[in-house]
């Protein structure tokens, strides 16, 4: 099973937040997941990220790829591969 760590997009019309998960590779974009590790608010002045280090740590230890997008995100957190 292909594990991923992706965006999943949240919120209304024209306001979108997005959740950080770790899902298996073939699930929808909105779909079924297996863990939330943070979130990301892109309308706020500065963006908010905010993501639990020990749990996006673990997910990268065990094999979990992050998407270009979560890659960026996890760089601005602090979390290095």
């Amino acid at each position: 099973m292909a594990v991923k760590i992706r965006l999943r997009r949240m919120g209304q019309k024209k306001a979108p937040f997005y959740r950080i998960i770790v899902a298996d590779s073939r699930s929808p974009r909105d779909g079924r997941f297996i863990e939330e590790i943070g979130y990301y608010d892109p309308k706020t002045n500065p963006s908010t990220v905010k993501v639990n280090e020990e749990l996006a740590k673990k997910w990268l230890e065990t094999g979990a790829q992050p998407t270009e997008a979560v890659a960026k995100l996890l760089k601005i957190a602090g979390i290095e591969k």
